[in-house]
C-alpha cells in the first residue's frame, strides 16, 4: 500500500461521492499545435468513455492493419472517464483515409488530419477537466477549501493511479532493480521506472509540508518558470524572489530522479539527499536504468477555475445532499486528484475500473 501523503491544508471536513456516473469524470486534451494537414501521420481525435487508452492503441492498430508500437497518443486516460483525447498513427505514403467505416465501441471519431510529426507522450498543453461530486456534505468548509486552493495551488503529487493498483508497480520496480524480475516490454518498464520515480518525488514534497517550508523559499532551491521547464538556483533568496513566488511567476522544485548530482544547494541539497537516502534501492536502480536528474514544480496551480453547486433536496434523515461541479484546467503531467484531495474527502466509485 502507498503511505499517506501530507495534506497541505489538512485534511478536508467535507465528504462526497466521485464517478457515480461515467459522465461524472470529464477529461479534454489540448495540443499545443494544429494538425498541418500532411506529412507520415494521421492524428485522429477522439471522444470515449469506458475504455483505456491502451485498449484503444490496440484497436487501432488492428483496424490500419499496422504493429501496435506504430500507434501513439499524448497521455494515458482513465476509463471509467468520458475523455478526448488525439492518437497518432504511422501511415507513410499519400493514401487518404475515410474512417466513417471505424467503429469501436465507446469510441466517437471527431477530428482526423495527417501531420509531419509523431504525437509524442507528453504532447500536450494540458487538460480541461469538468468533474462531478454527488453527495456532498458540508458545502462551506468545500467552498473555503477551494478557495483557498484557487490561491495558493496544491501539493503536486503524482496521483494513486501512477503506481498501479495498492502501488503495484513500485513492487515491480523494486524487483526490477533487484534483478529478481526482467520486463522485455519497454512501455510496462517505463511504467515501473517512471512510478518509482514519481514515489520518491511524492516523499519529497510530502516532508518539506511535514517540516513547514513546502513553500518557503530558501538559499539553494531550483526554482522553475511558469509555463517553461526553465529552471535556475536561488542562491540568495531576496524579496524579488519571494514576490515571484507569491505570484507564480516562479514555482520551488524537487528532483526526478536519475544518475547524475543534485543540483540543489545548502539546506535543501541535505534535505532532498536525505530523503532521497531513506530510498536507497530506488535512487540506485533509477541511475542504473539510466534515467538522469531532472526537477518538477512541487506547486500546482489550476487555471479558469469554476464551481457550481446544486442542490439535491434531503435524504431520509432530513439532511441536504448536494451535487458539486467543478471545471478548471491543468498543465500537461499534473492531476486532477490531487486537487480533489486537499478539496474534498472523496470515494472514487470507479477508481480502478
Amino acid at each position: 500500500m502507498l503511505p499517506a501523503l501530507t495534506y497541505l491544508y489538512g485534511k478536508p471536513k467535507s465528504t462526497g461521492l466521485l464517478r457515480s456516473i461515467m459522465a461524472d469524470f470529464k477529461v479534454f486534451e489540448q495540443l499545443p499545435f494544429e494538425p498541418c494537414a500532411e506529412g507520415e501521420h494521421l492524428l485522429i481525435h477522439i471522444r470515449k468513455s469506458g475504455r483505456n487508452t491502451l485498449d484503444i492503441v490496440r484497436e487501432l492498430a488492428k483496424y490500419f492493419k499496422v504493429k501496435d508500437k506504430l500507434v501513439s497518443y499524448a497521455g494515458l486516460k482513465d476509463r471509467f472517464a468520458i475523455t478526448e483525447q488525439w492518437f497518432g498513427v504511422h501511415l507513410p505514403g499519400k493514401d487518404e483515409y475515410d474512417l466513417s467505416d471505424l467503429q469501436i465501441e465507446g469510441v466517437e471519431v471527431l477530428f482526423y488530419s495527417r501531420h509531419n510529426k509523431k504525437l509524442r507522450i507528453g504532447a500536450l498543453t494540458g487538460n480541461n477537466f469538468e468533474l462531478t461530486l454527488r453527495e456532498v456534505t458540508d458545502i462551506g468548509a468545500l467552498k473555503q477549501a477551494w478557495l483557498k486552493i484557487i490561491a495558493d495551488g496544491v501539493p503536486n503529487y503524482f496521483g494513486e493511479q501512477r503506481f498501479g493498483i495498492e502501488g503495484g508497480n513500485i513492487n515491480k520496480a523494486i524487483k526490477l532493480f533487484a534483478g529478481e524480475m526482467k520486463v522485455k516490454d519497454k512501455k510496462k518498464r517505463g511504467f515501473y521506472l517512471s512510478a518509482a520515480r514519481s514515489y520518491l518525488f511524492n516523499d519529497i514534497v510530502s516532508k518539506r509540508i511535514e517540516h513547514d517550508y513546502f513553500n518557503v523559499l530558501s538559499d539553494g532551491d531550483i526554482c522553475m518558470l511558469a509555463g517553461t521547464q526553465s529552471v535556475f538556483l536561488a542562491e540568495q533568496v531576496d524579496q524579488v524572489l519571494l514576490d515571484r513566488l507569491s505570484d507564480k511567476d516562479i514555482d520551488i522544485t524537487a528532483p526526478m530522479w536519475g544518475a547524475g548530482e543534485l543540483i540543489t544547494k545548502g539546506q535543501t541539497l541535505h534535505f532532498e539527499q536525505q530523503v532521497a537516502d531513506s530510498h536507497d534501492e530506488i535512487t540506485k536502480g533509477l541511475a542504473k536504468f539510466g534515467l538522469k536528474q531532472e526537477r518538477r514544480r512541487i506547486r500546482l496551480n489550476l487555471s479558469n477555475p469554476s464551481i457550481r453547486i446544486n442542490k439535491e433536496g434531503a435524504d431520509n434523515l432530513g439532511e441536504s445532499k448536494n451535487t458539486v461541479i467543478l471545471k478548471f484546467f491543468l498543465p500537461a503531467g499534473c492531476y486532477a486528484t490531487t486537487i480533489l484531495r486537499e478539496l474534498i474527502d472523496y470515494k472514487d466509485l470507479n477508481s480502478r475500473s
